[in-house]
């Protein structure tokens, strides 16, 4: 079933930055304003399109490029959490595919044609996706073996990372994935960057729901600070704060080096462009495509003769603050990867955006 057969014609899709949480509705049936991801009718609609039709003969591989799961905006028996054991993210797993029943049953329904594939490769808000239990759970409720890369998955010349290991904030130590020395049990070793989100930027979205999602954040900040003074120079002296505390403080349950939260601070950047990172790894010989996501930004670029760089964007609603492109802006793009001939050993990449199929009505996502 997941071997492809070679007389199919290949493509790959990559998606990133879905950032599925518990669902649009809580148990109690209130809204869940933390939900980032509403659009399961048009990613069950995705897949169907590339299973059937003129792709009815194809053998296509879903690449899940990164915080596809948004742990960190999921609580645990209602406390949101930086201490994330095995038991508590394969919890999290869990509710998170309770609440996007059709988006799974989509996936299911999808590795089901033969040829088909699935590939998640870790990103910072889904880092508990690297826990064996949460593979196993997975791998068992879609009744398929997914391929699993914790950072980078390297094919054809073909370079495909979430982004997060170009930005010191919220960069992943590859010599040690897991916390163990001196706890009961082992736990994930978060960055920097997860911890700052659910200890800070968290008790902000409690009123502000949004702000994470705004671009130009500097606009947003101009903003704040004439509409929401106090609000925005109480939210700065606590930003202050909790890097100043963030230097001395010793806890088996972080590990984050002296030298590290300096980079951090000095490396700041609310949505980095990793269009440099991009076009350093396009020097190498054997890559000629890499694809990132993390940004939330689509972008694609040419580096020289036959280099190109494309950035997946996100499938969540995004604010504008620029005149040119006012209001919420949501674009469901994605990057298709197509092997022209049989004897293509070069995919060519797209970037593209999904429409979804045609409705004349549809419910409206409020939050």
């Amino acid at each position: 079933m997941s071997s492809e057969s070679k007389e199919q014609k290949k493509i790959k899709l990559v998606v990133s930055d879905l950032h599925l949480g518990v669902g649009r509705t809580l148990d109690g049936g209130q809204l869940n304003y933390l939900e980032e991801f509403s659009f399961d009718e048009k990613f069950v609609e995705f897949l169907h399109y590339y299973s059937h039709g003129s792709f009815e003969d194809c053998a296509v591989e879903l690449i899940m490029n990164g915080d596809i799961f948004n742990y960190l905006q999921v609580d645990y028996k209602g406390h949101f959490l930086t201490v994330l054991t095995e038991a508590i993210s394969l919890d999290k797993t869990k509710r998170i595919v309770a609440g996007h029943p059709e988006f799974f049953d989509a996936i299911k329904r999808f590795v089901k044609k033969e040829g088909n594939s699935v590939t998640i490769i870790v990103g910072n808000h889904d880092q508990g996706l690297m826990w064996p239990g949460v593979r196993e759970y997975l791998n068992n409720y879609l009744e398929f073996n997914i391929r699993f890369k914790n950072i980078v998955y390297h094919f054809d010349g073909v370079h495909i990372e979430h982004g997060n290991m170009h930005e010191a904030a919220n960069r992943f130590d590859p010599r040690k994935f897991f916390l163990k020395k001196d706890l009961p049990e082992p736990i994930l070793n978060l960055p920097f960057g997860s911890h700052f989100f659910v200890e800070y930027v968290l008790k902000i979205k409690e009123k502000y729901p949004h702000i994470d999602k705004v671009r130009p954040f500097n606009r947003m900040l101009r903003w704040a600070l004439f509409n929401e003074t106090m609000f925005t120079i109480l939210g700065f002296l606590s930003l202050v704060s909790y890097f100043f505390k963030a230097l001395f403080r010793k806890d088996p349950h972080r590990s984050w080096p002296f030298k590290s939260i300096v980079k951090v601070f000095v490396e700041s950047a609310v949505f980095p462009d990793l269009s440099e990172s991009a076009r350093k790894i396009l020097r190498s010989d054997k890559v000629h495509t890499v694809i990132f996501g993390h940004t939330h930004v689509y972008q694609y670029r040419q580096f020289g003769r036959d280099k190109e760089y494309f950035n997946t964007g996100t499938w969540t609603d995004i604010t504008s603050l620029d005149v040119a492109s006012l209001g919420r802006i949501t674009k469901l793009t994605y990057v298709i990867l197509e092997y022209l001939d049989e004897n293509m050993e070069r995919p060519r990449g797209r970037l593209k955006e999904w429409h979804g199929y045609h409705r004349i009505e549809e419910n409206v996502a409020l939050s």
